[in-house]
């Protein structure tokens, strides 16, 4: 059984796959069900995963499935977003460079080797993590630097980790996940609350996030109040 709020929100959805192809922004969402934060969107997604009327494909920004209505509107499967059609074939030609400049490989080479992560904005206090979304920003990441799992990128702000070799205004690469090793830098969700990019330590039935600069204290909480909401695995850095 559906509440009302999640109700409408699975039935807008749907419409909105069905007639642009992709997923409404957590912003439209918001607009559409007349909700005053974003982070009440997110703990509606959240239900309908949970009951298995949607799902999120992962390394996709905006990629929100219907898997099914309920069954009082229509007993079919939501209908998948549109696939775009195929290019023609064409025949693989190799052209002669005579001119000496370098030839650039070809884009699907490139896209070959990068996977699409959703950004959020720069982290900060007042949001979960995935309220912090900027809907439908994107980076490309070099498929190497991820393994198995769901990721997403976050960019930073402030320099309490700068001694951790994280500065003000990079792009680090987050494994998504609830677990972390001890000394693990993690994105940790304080009193459901707060968020924050700092370095996990377990002291007895305590939990410290310690940043990584001489300018800023450790904050030591009990294991209740702290949620590891991803695990750092690399970071982008444009110059």
């Amino acid at each position: 059984m559906l509440t009302r709020k999640q109700h409408e929100l699975l039935i807008f959805i749907d419409k909105h796959l069905r007639e642009t192809g992709f997923s409404p922004s957590f912003e439209e969402m918001k607009e559409a069900l007349a909700l005053k934060s974003k982070s009440g969107i997110h703990r509606l997604i959240t239900a309908l995963e949970e009951r298995g009327f949607l799902k999120r494909r992962a390394h996709r920004a905006r990629a929100l499935e219907v898997i099914r209505l309920p069954e009082n509107l229509s007993p079919r499967r939501a209908a998948a977003p549109p696939q775009p059609k195929e290019a023609p074939l064409s025949p693989n030609v190799i052209r002669g460079n005579f001119s000496g400049q370098p030839v650039a490989p070809p884009r699907a080479a490139n896209e070959a080797t990068s996977v699409q992560l959703p950004l959020y904005g720069r982290i900060a206090a007042g949001l979960p993590i995935e309220a912090m979304r900027d809907a439908g920003a994107s980076v490309d990441v070099p498929a190497a630097l991820l393994g198995a799992g769901d990721h997403y990128a976050l960019e930073v702000a402030g320099d309490s980790m700068e001694e951790a070799g994280i500065l003000d205004g990079d792009t680090v690469l987050i494994r998504r996940g609830e677990t972390a090793e001890n000394g693990a830098i993690v994105v940790a969700l304080i009193d459901d609350n707060e968020v924050t990019l700092k370095r996990l330590r377990r002291r007895g039935n305590s939990i410290a996030l310690e940043p990584a600069n001489q300018r800023y204290e450790t904050r030591i909480f009990g294991p209740d109040r702290v949620k590891v909401q991803g695990r750092l695995i690399g970071l982008l850095r444009k110059y």
